[in-house]
C-alpha cells in the first residue's frame, strides 16, 4: 500500500485503470523526470525505471493507493518492493483510462495473463450482479492462480501455459473456444503479441464489432519493464 497527503483526492479511476509509478534510483533518492515529446528522462539522461501498474483500491480521503506487485527473480520493481519500507520515497502519476461499464450489456468475457490479475479483480467487483462472467485467466505456474473477488454470475477458467510456449498461448486457445452471443463485450489483456492474436481472432474471424472487444497488451515478451498490471 503506497500513503501520503499528495494522495488526498486522487481520481481512482474506472475499474481496470492504471497508474504509473516512479521507482527511485537504487541509493534511495526520487528525482522525477521530464518529458521530452517522446519519453520521460532524468537530468542527466538516463530514464528511469516507470512501471504501469492497476490500482485495486484507493482511499481518496486517507491517501491511501492499494496495488497488487508481483515479485520476480530479478527487475527493477521486484527489487524496489523487497526493500521497500515505511517513509520511503515513490512518485505515482494518473490515472490513465479504464473500462467504461455499459449497464445495459448482460454478457463478458473477461481474459488475461497473470498481469491482468488485479484489472480483472477490479471488473469483477464493477460489473452488474445480473451480468453473466466468463474469465480465462492464464498462469504460467499452478501458484499463479489466485482467489479473484466473488461476483454471482461469473464463471473461472484457469489455464496453464504449458513449458516453453509462447505468453498467450493457452489464453488465446482458450478464447477461440468461447461461445460469443450478438451482445458479448470481450475485454483482454497481457503480453503485447498474445492479445494481439486474440485480436486478429475477434475481428478478423469472428467479426466481432470493435465496440465491443476492449484488448490492451500490457507487456513485451523479452523486453524488461513493459507494461505492468
Amino acid at each position: 500500500m503506497l500513503a501520503g497527503d499528495e494522495l488526498v483526492g486522487l481520481d481512482p479511476g474506472l475499474p481496470a485503470a492504471s497508474v504509473r509509478l516512479l521507482l527511485p534510483r537504487s541509493d534511495g533518492t526520487l528525482e522525477v523526470p521530464t518529458w521530452n515529446g517522446n519519453e520521460f528522462l532524468r537530468a542527466d539522461g538516463s530514464r528511469p525505471a516507470i512501471r504501469t501498474l492497476t490500482p485495486l483500491r484507493a482511499d481518496t480521503e486517507r491517501g491511501e493507493l492499494t496495488l497488487e506487485i508481483v515479485r520476480h527473480d530479478e527487475g527493477p520493481l521486484s527489487d524496489w518492493v523487497t526493500d521497500a519500507r515505511a517513509g520511503d520515497p515513490v512518485a505515482v502519476s494518473g490515472t490513465g483510462r479504464g473500462f467504461e461499464i455499459d449497464p445495459t450489456v448482460t454478457d463478458y468475457v473477461l481474459a488475461g495473463d497473470e498481469s491482468a490479475i488485479p484489472a480483472i479483480s477490479t471488473l469483477l467487483e464493477a460489473l452488474p450482479s445480473t451480468a453473466t462472467i466468463r474469465v480465462v485467466v492464464e498462469v504460467a505456474a499452478p501458484d499463479g492462480r489466485v482467489e479473484l473477488p466473488t461476483h454471482p454470475g461469473a464463471s473461472v477458467q484457469w489455464v496453464d501455459l504449458p513449458a516453453g510456449a509462447a505468453p498467450g498461448d493457452a489464453m488465446s486457445t482458450a478464447v477461440r473456444s468461447v461461445d460469443l452471443g450478438a451482445d458479448t463485450v470481450i475485454w483482454a489483456a497481457g503480453e503485447a503479441a498474445g492479445v494481439q492474436r486474440i485480436r486478429t481472432h475477434l475481428f478478423e474471424e469472428r467479426d466481432v464489432p470493435r465496440g465491443r472487444a476492449h484488448v490492451r497488451g500490457y507487456w513485451k515478451h523479452g523486453r524488461a519493464g513493459a507494461g505492468g498490471a
